[in-house]
């Protein structure tokens, strides 16, 4: 009987952390004019496999793990929402969704510089930069190409693509389909320096168990030393123990980068509180070694870089300060600039915030 009491117990406790890290939001989606609902509407968290479609009456529910996310509804016809939640929502607010003006859009298509064979120009060098040139990215397929348009500005000289509707993207590195809202891609010839931005929804594969296991070990390899490592181990205060070590550049030279002794340190560190988020700020560029891990001989080459180097290194430039919740989202994305080795991981690399190794 006490052996059956302490068993009793114990379930107790385990059902109470299970309970504790998930959480379920749920709300409605109506159109901001009629107030009508919205059935039908897509409904996902970006960067996750979390995603559903709302019912007949524009009402919808999402289960997700600890941690934050950026909730995305798009309707066609209607401009897409971004709304950032977390463990402290529950039922949210009425979403009014506002139906898009074409008429601004074709004005701006009408007005830009297009470039009528983008693709045959441009097409290579976009999925080199968005979705990779790694080993993981040659096993990766944008299955609709013609949902692209290209535009080259001559005046800033810089490459911008968007498109017409969601890419469809296959990677078979990872075992994930993988749906795109690129709300734009912009190369910038100048300084060498990429930026995109949209809204991806994951998908599992299907495959045999021999599949499954590949997949296994190449998700654990992308994430060993990834960004979303680093995000994590941050948040758990584990940066060290993880492999990770940061050196901040130095005030009055810029080719010195100086060891940060302690990253926890309120000069670049606001702990954890009642938000369920730590911030991290630093004044000047960074580098991020990751030291349980060489480079990948195709990183090595395409920089030009010796190929006995034992240890991984990304620059980051902060514009602001970034909060970090469990799960590794941050925000405000914009606010981090890569640049080393974690820029030459892009999409084919990346996998979803609730990915868990």
């Amino acid at each position: 009987m006490q052996k059956l009491r302490h068993v009793f117990v114990f379930l107790l406790l385990v059902s109470s952390v299970i309970s504790y890290a998930q959480y379920t939001v749920y709300g409605r989606i109506v159109d901001s004019a009629t107030k009508e609902p919205m059935g039908g509407a897509s409904v996902f968290c970006q960067n996750t496999t979390i995603g559903t479609a709302t019912n007949k009456q524009g009402e919808f529910s999402l289960s997700l793990k600890s941690g934050g996310y950026e909730l995305i509804i798009s309707y066609t016809g209607y401009q897409t929402k971004q709304i950032k939640i977390n463990h402290s929502d529950g039922r949210i607010p009425d979403i009014e969704m506002i139906k898009e003006d074409k008429s601004l859009g074709e004005v701006v298509i009408k007005s830009s510089n297009e470039v009528k064979d983008g693709w045959e120009k441009y097409g290579s060098f976009f999925l080199e930069h968005f979705i990779g040139a790694t080993p993981n990215a040659a096993k990766c397929t944008l299955m609709n190409p013609e949902v692209l348009k290209f535009y080259f500005l001559k005046k800033s000289n810089k490459l911008r693509v968007l498109a017409t509707d969601a890419l469809q993207i296959e990677n078979k590195a990872l075992g994930y389909n993988m749906r795109y809202q690129l709300d734009s891609f912009i190369y910038y010839y100048n300084n060498d320096i990429n930026l995109y931005r949209g809204y991806c929804l994951y998908s599992e594969m299907e495959g045999n168990d021999s599949l499954k296991r590949a997949w296994y070990v190449n998700r654990r390899n992308a994430y060993s030393g990834s960004k979303l490592h680093f995000m994590r181990s941050y948040y758990d205060s584990t940066v060290a123990e993880e492999g990770f070590s940061i050196d901040l550049l130095d005030e009055n030279n810029a080719t010195k980068f100086n060891r940060v002794s302690d990253v926890y340190d309120t000069l670049y560190y606001g702990a954890l509180d009642s938000t369920g988020q730590i911030e991290i700020w630093f004044p000047r560029k960074i580098s991020v070694t990751y030291a349980k891990k060489k480079p990948e001989p195709e990183y090595l080459k395409k920089y030009n870089l010796p190929k006995n180097v034992p240890i991984q290194i990304s620059y980051i430039e902060l514009i602001d300060g970034i909060a970090i919740k469990e799960n590794g989202y941050y925000y405000e994305q914009k606010d981090w600039i890569n640049q080393g080795y974690w820029s030459w991981k892009n999409l084919a690399d990346q996998l979803p915030y609730d990915y868990a190794p």
